[in-house]
C-alpha cells in the first residue's frame, strides 16, 4: 500500500480517527449519560412500534399473536387507494397543510423579525408573554371561543360586520364547507405564531451586533438590516425548520378539524389521521388504519428528502 503525502498511511489515519473518536467519548462521557433516557424514549415510542406495521398486511383480529394473523398482501394498501374517500381526504389535508405552511411558517417568522427590533425591553416581554399564552390554551377551549365569535347569534365578527355596515344580516362562516380550511388555519395561526417564533428569536440573539453597528454607521435603516443581516444570519435556522415542516406536511393531526367541523363541512374537514380514526380504528379495521399510517411515514420520508436534496443542490449545504 502507498504511504499518504500528509498523514501516513491508510491503517495509520484510521487507527488515529479511532482513537480520537474513542477520546472525545470518554471526554464527554457525562453528556452521553445525559442522553441516554432520551435515546431509550426514542426507541421504545419510535422505533419499537413499528414492529406493528406487520398489520398492514394482515388481516388483524385482536385476540391472536400478530404472527397467528391471516397474511394478506398488499390488500389493505389496494382497498385504501380504490376508496374515493381517500382521495377526498388527501385534497384537504394537503389544502389545509400547504395553506398553514405558507401562513404558519412565515408569519412567525415576521413576527420575530419585528420583535427583534422593539428596544424598550418591559413592552417586549410584555408582547412575548401575550404572544405564548395561547399555545397552551386546549383546542378544545379555542374551537369553542372560534365558534362563538363566528355564530351567527351574538358572535363578535358578525356584529362587527353588521355595525361597519358591510353587511345586512349575518353570515353563517361555520356551514360554508369552502370557508372551513381558512378558518381553521387562521385559527392555528393565532394559536401558534407566538410560540413558533421562538426559535427564530433565539437565532437572532445569536448573531453578532457589531455587524448591525457597522451597518448602521454605514446608513442602513432598519429595513436594510433585517434583509441583509437579520435574515441571512438566521437562514440555516429557517431551512431546518421548513424542511422539518415539510415532512410534516400531511401528518397535521386532527384536533382542529374534529372540534371544528361540524356535519355541514364535513366533505372538507376530514383529514388522514381522522380518516384513519374513523375507518379504521372506528370500524374495528385495524389493518386498514394502519396502511394509512405507513402512507402517511413514508410520504414524510419523502418530502423530507426531497426537501433537503433540493437544499443541498441549491445552497450546497444539507441537514441530513
Amino acid at each position: 500500500m502507498k504511504p499518504l503525502s500528509a498523514g501516513g498511511s491508510l491503517p495509520e489515519v484510521k487507527t488515529r480517527t479511532s482513537f480520537g473518536f474513542w477520546k472525545k467519548m470518554v471526554q464527554q462521557r457525562y453528556l452521553y449519560f445525559m442522553s441516554v433516557p432520551f435515546v431509550i424514549w426514542l426507541i421504545v415510542f419510535s422505533y419499537v412500534p413499528i414492529w406493528g406495521w406487520l398489520m398492514a398486511f394482515q388481516k388483524y383480529k385482536p385476540g391472536k399473536s400478530i404472527l397467528d394473523q391471516k397474511w394478506v398482501g398488499l390488500d389493505n394498501f389496494r382497498a385504501l387507494f380504490s376508496d374515493d374517500t381517500f382521495y377526498l381526504v388527501l385534497r384537504n389535508t394537503l389544502a389545509m397543510s400547504v395553506m398553514g405552511l405558507i401562513v404558519g411558517f412565515t408569519v412567525p417568522v415576521i413576527f420575530a423579525l419585528l420583535m427583534n427590533e422593539l428596544r424598550g425591553q418591559l413592552f417586549k416581554r410584555t408582547v412575548q408573554t401575550i404572544s405564548y399564552l395561547p399555545h397552551f390554551v386546549s383546542w378544545v377551549v379555542v374551537a369553542g371561543l372560534v365558534t362563538k365569535m363566528l355564530s351567527t347569534d351574538g358572535g363578535a365578527l358578525n356584529e362587527l360586520l353588521m355595525w361597519l355596515g358591510i353587511i345586512s344580516e349575518p353570515i353563517q362562516f361555520m356551514a360554508k364547507g369552502s370557508w372551513f380550511w381558512g378558518i381553521v388555519t387562521a385559527a392555528d395561526m393565532w394559536k401558534e405564531t407566538g410560540w413558533n417564533s421562538i426559535i427564530f428569536l433565539a437565532a437572532m440573539a445569536g448573531i453578532d451586533q457589531e455587524i448591525y453597528e457597522a451597518a448602521t454607521v454605514d446608513g442602513a435603516g432598519r429595513i436594510r438590516r433585517m434583509w441583509h443581516i437579520t435574515l441571512p444570519g438566521i437562514r440555516p435556522t429557517i431551512m431546518v425548520m421548513l424542511i422539518l415542516s415539510i415532512g410534516n406536511l400531511i401528518s397535521i393531526g386532527f384536533e382542529k378539524q374534529f372540534l371544528l367541523q361540524n356535519p355541514l363541512v364535513t366533505d372538507y374537514s376530514r383529514v388522514l389521521d381522522l380518516y384513519a380514526l374513523e375507518y379504521g380504528i372506528g370500524m374495528t379495521r385495524y389493518s386498514f388504519g394502519t396502511a394509512i399510517g405507513i402512507f402517511n411515514s413514508v410520504v414524510g420520508i419523502i418530502l423530507v428528502l426531497s426537501a433537503n436534496g433540493i437544499y443541498k443542490r441549491v445552497t450546497k449545504e444539507s441537514i441530513i
